[in-house]
């Protein structure tokens, strides 16, 4: 439904944005530069996304309470957390675990050669699921940043083994706490030089079924995971939509060839993410829009919260655009006339073997694909 008025775009709670406290926490690091602006307390983005009129924060749970905080520290932490959850009404619909930042993961976590790793990562996302649960998350990311490094340290196989058997061990987890909570798994191909381990959002579906409690688990789809590997993306979700394995999605934007870039949802590829919002509006889908991007590095603080804002009023641009298309009444007409007879699917094998098909007409058809794309580019670009 097209909007309408002066705060068309004005983003509401509704709309189910959320953002990592990590993402516009960002302080502007990168591999070849120190942070350039002060780190955001979880307080502070809490109440300014509420501001902006966001449905709520994820996280890690060092995002929130430091390592090696004390018992007492992290109750206090968690506490005044929560009260600025309730004085903005902000919502933390998913959690995950920082299994990659400390060296001890410098060989992976679930997927370490070393045992006594992959004991100390079950234990940390533990308290993790602990934490998410006690903030209201229904949704656990998992994301192995590191797993998986050199071919020559162990059988990927075996990698693969130990991942499937620490996937196990948490949903045997979350059934015995009798917690309502699903996991979502996350693929990418590399970070930031080795290969990682079931690096696409397909392997991730085939993935799931060999899991003891398959139907506990899903996947998170980020765009610009699978644009590094050079695929469309609403590909990838389309077939997790298919599946029902949709959990949750994280986007921003990537070009093609280039590290993790994280780049402001909609901002390099404004096609691609228009049918990426369409597939989303089209299948009426009730998760978040999560945003798991940064601002650039040029940013101070205001620059963030321009950049948040702008994430939420591109999508709901998109939004407007898709309802466009979707009433459009030549773009309609095209879509319409691009079926010329009924699907083989169902026709009985006798009758399918004797059909006769005009070939030469098959042969020589046009699909007016190019009046299409041009009038939906139109549409974006604002002539239509």
């Amino acid at each position: 439904m097209m909007r309408g008025g002066k705060d068309a775009f004005r983003p509401r709670p509704e709309d189910h944005f959320t953002f990592g406290l990590w993402t516009v926490g960002n302080p502007g690091r990168d591999p070849f530069g120190e942070p350039v602006r002060p780190p955001l307390s979880p307080i502070v983005i809490v109440r300014k996304l509420a501001e902006l009129g966001a449905y709520g924060v994820n996280l890690h749970d060092n995002d929130l309470v430091p390592p090696g905080a004390s018992a007492s520290e992290r109750d206090k932490i968690v506490r005044e957390f929560k009260q600025a959850l309730a004085d903005t009404g902000m919502k933390v619909p998913m959690a995950t675990t920082n299994l990659f930042s400390d060296p001890a993961f410098r060989d992976g976590a679930f997927t370490s050669s070393d045992s006594r790793v992959r004991a100390y990562a079950l234990q940390k996302t533990l308290a993790a699921i602990d934490l998410g649960v006690e903030l209201g998350a229904t949704t656990y990311v998992c994301w192995g940043g590191r797993e998986g490094e050199t071919n020559a340290a162990k059988d990927p196989r075996t990698a693969l083994a130990w991942y499937r058997d620490a996937i196990n061990y948490l949903c045997e987890y979350v059934r015995s706490q009798r917690y309502d909570l699903r996991f979502a798994l996350e693929a990418k191909p590399n970070e930031p030089r080795g290969d990682i381990f079931l690096p696409t959002t397909g392997h991730m579906l085939a993935f799931i079924y060999t899991l003891d409690h398959p139907e506990m688990v899903g996947v998170n789809p980020e765009l610009a995971h699978e644009r590094m590997a050079g695929l469309d993306f609403s590909h990838a979700v389309a077939q997790a939509l298919e599946a029902g394995k949709l959990f949750h999605i994280d986007l921003n934007g990537q070009q093609v060839g280039r590290f993790d870039q994280d780049l402001r949802f909609g901002s390099d590829d404004p096609k691609g993410a228009f049918f990426l919002v369409k597939l989303l509006e089209d299948a009426k889908w009730s998760g978040m829009r999560h945003f798991d991007s940064h601002a650039y590095r040029t940013e101070d603080e205001s620059g963030v919260w321009d950049f948040a804002a702008g994430s939420m009023r591109t999508y709901l641009i998109l939004k407007d655009k898709v309802a466009r298309f979707n009433a459009d009444p030549e773009i309609q007409q095209l879509l319409a006339e691009l079926d010329g007879g009924k699907s083989s699917a169902r026709v009985p094998f006798s009758e399918l073997r004797n059909t006769k098909f005009d070939l030469a007409a098959l042969r020589s058809r046009g699909y007016a694909y190019e009046r299409l794309d041009q009038l939906t580019m139109e549409l974006l670009l604002g002539v239509r």
